[in-house]
């Protein structure tokens, strides 16, 4: 299993709306980021990751799941543009915000803290376990 983080910004697609969607899931489309497409490319059904609001909340407020693997993105005719769908799995019990992550010195090299503005990025396996048990939850 692969983790990663999806941004959003919560005006635009919110947890809430994420979580309304159920297990059918959404299409997580609108990237236009070469490398944000290329990580969605490598990832697999039921691979996990953080649903992190950005803008003024900046934190990791829910967990996702990838419920379908890449396909065309339907916003766009532009064939080089593709996504995955995502299913809310369950909320973080006390967000973590973006500040606590860069107080934690065993996340200094998270791509969160040193590429803050890709909209989907990979996270290791031990960051998910510790942004994890951060926010109340089990890894």
């Amino acid at each position: 299993m692969q983790y990663w983080l999806f941004k959003s910004e919560p005006n635009t697609w919110s947890w809430d709306q994420q979580v309304a969607k159920g297990d059918v899931g959404e299409e997580w489309d609108g990237i236009r980021n070469y490398q944000a497409r290329n990580f969605m490319r490598t990832m697999e059904i039921g691979d996990r990751g953080f649903f992190y609001h950005s803008m003024k909340e900046k934190a990791v407020v829910g967990i996702v799941e990838v419920c379908a693997t890449i396909h065309p993105d339907s916003t766009t005719d532009d064939p080089r543009w593709e996504c995955v769908d995502i299913k809310a799995v369950e909320p973080v019990p006390h967000p973590v915000t973006l500040d606590m992550v860069k107080a934690e010195p065993k996340l200094a090299d998270m791509v969160l803290v040193k590429n803050s503005r890709l909209s989907v990025q990979p996270v290791t396996p031990e960051e998910w376990a510790l942004v994890c048990q951060m926010g109340g939850l089990k890894a």
